[in-house]
């Protein structure tokens, strides 16, 4: 009796316990990235603007917003959209999917469950990929079109997403598509890594959520928990962000020559003509997207992994 007994904690915590899908998890992210991206798309835009802004042309986040929608109308603020909730959209699909496949090579054989070490290489590894793969091509378009400034389509350079790409192979060459990608690489795959590991500690400690159990939680319980794991990487990852958007940002001169030659070298470059400071340019609109950002495509993923979860995962052990 006393074996039994012995025995069946272990039989009931293990290979029971059946894992969701990556595929699951892909969808949830892409349907996430679509909301996120429609509603947050102008703190981008001014992101994007102070962040290039070497002039003080701009006070502040409320007056770069009002002096763009003043000077160049309310859609400006809305300029790259389009690559950026494709980028979003194929980016979470990615990051999501990949974390899942990168997690199940760490996940405990008997127990199904993840160690926090496990989690922060897996997320970090997501990271990588959807920098080199989506994210390096689709920021170089969607911030050329950002830096563009003005009222006449016909005086902008590029005229939409397709042909900013074109422009840029035409005039820069292919890897042209992924200038400042060691930057991007280190950002995303840093703030995968605490974002992926923190969402899952905020769930555990906050509502007693563990992936698998059957619960789905509610909206606003998904919203904070995303909102809190999105605050720490841009804090973090300030510096990479500003040198990658600048790297992104810059064309040939008149010389031919390039300003910033690579990630140290613009790290450098800015430190010395803007101060320790600007390496953080852009931060508070950062925070003003990202934990957001994170809390909407959280509250839509949890729904649809929720809902797989409900329906196939009935008598899934906590």
């Amino acid at each position: 009796m006393k074996e039994n007994q012995n025995e069946s904690p272990n039989s009931t915590a293990s290979p029971t316990k059946r894992p969701i899908p990556p595929y699951v998890k892909a969808l949830s992210g892409s349907l996430g990235g679509i909301v996120e991206a429609t509603c947050l798309q102008p703190i981008d835009v001014i992101k994007t603007r102070l962040q290039l802004d070497r002039t003080g042309a701009y006070k502040g986040i409320i007056h770069c917003g009002a002096t763009v929608s003043r000077t160049e109308g309310v859609r400006a603020l809305w300029k790259g959209l389009t690559p950026f909730a494709t980028h979003l959209t194929l980016k979470y699909a990615l990051r999501m999917g990949s974390n899942a496949v990168l997690q199940g090579a760490f996940k405990d054989a008997e127990t199904g469950k993840v160690s926090n070490h496990g989690r922060l290489i897996s997320g970090f590894g997501a990271g990588v990929l959807e920098a080199l793969v989506i994210v390096t091509p689709f920021e170089v378009v969607k911030i050329r079109l950002q830096q563009q400034k003005g009222l006449s389509h016909d005086l902008l350079k590029y005229k939409g997403p397709i042909h900013c790409a074109r422009m840029i192979i035409r005039e820069e060459g292919i890897l042209g598509l992924w200038s400042g990608a060691a930057p991007t690489v280190m950002r995303n795959g840093t703030n995968q890594a605490a974002m992926f590991t923190a969402k899952n500690a905020f769930d555990v400690l906050l509502w007693k959520k563990h992936e698998g159990d059957g619960r789905v939680l509610l909206p606003w319980q998904s919203m904070i928990s995303g909102f809190l794991a999105g605050t720490a990487g841009p804090v973090c990852t300030g510096p990479f962000d500003v040198v990658k958007t600048r790297l992104m940002a810059q064309s040939r001169g008149v010389d031919g020559q390039m300003k910033y030659k690579g990630m140290i070298h613009a790290i450098r470059t800015i430190y010395a003509e803007e101060g320790l400071l600007a390496l953080w340019k852009g931060l508070l609109p950062r925070l003003m997207r990202i934990p957001p950002g994170q809390a909407i495509m959280w509250t839509v993923a949890d729904q649809v992994i929720g809902l797989y979860e409900r329906r196939y995962l009935p008598s899934a052990p906590l």
